[in-house]
């Protein structure tokens, strides 16, 4: 009896690890997020240890949607300083991105030559559906900081701690956005 509940318990740990964490009180870091990629592969935030990130919901039919220009500059800029800009399609405002992630990231690729990561379709609005790791940001940062619109931005600490964020009317290029990223970079 109990040998098969120290199996249970075994099972218990491994089976629920924190790659599958569903609630964002129960969270340290982004690290401990496991988000999907694009190409429906596991996507372990951790594997961004020791560089900042800056996450973005994006959608392709949005005014903003010439922001991917501004942030592949920005990922060809600071990517071996240790930056990864990641895309966040979500179709949450205003039905911008309604097609699948196929199609979302040949748009891209076609369109604005984005070789930055990107996952999966997410919801990011703050509704019962929301992506776990969009709670725990505002959970960090104040319910404020949720995305109101495409192209919010968040900025994630190479520690994996919530830093900052920017609504979609601050460009890649900014300077205070540049600025946020020189100092999670240590520049």
């Amino acid at each position: 009896m109990l040998k098969l509940a120290v199996s249970f318990v075994l099972f218990v740990i491994t089976g629920f690890g924190v790659s599958h964490i569903t609630h964002a009180a129960d969270v340290m870091s982004a690290h401990d997020f496991t988000l999907q990629s694009i190409e429906y592969k596991e996507m372990p935030l951790s594997q961004y240890k020791g560089k900042a990130v800056l996450l973005v919901n994006t959608a392709s039919l949005c005014g903003f949607t010439p922001q991917y220009k501004g942030l592949q500059k920005l990922w060809s800029d600071y990517r071996a300083k240790g930056l990864v800009v990641l895309g966040v399609p979500s179709n949450d405002f205003g039905g911008q991105e309604p097609d699948d992630e196929g199609d979302i990231k040949e748009f891209c690729q076609v369109n604005f030559q984005v070789d930055f990561p990107m996952t999966t379709k997410m919801v990011v609005n703050g509704s019962k559906d929301n992506a776990p790791i969009y709670d725990w940001l505002a959970e960090e940062l104040g319910d404020a900081s949720r995305p109101k619109w495409n192209f919010h931005k968040y900025l994630i600490s190479p520690e994996g701690k919530a830093l900052a964020f920017f609504p979609s009317t601050v460009e890649p290029n900014s300077a205070k956005l540049i600025a946020a990223v020189g100092q999670a970079l240590g520049n």
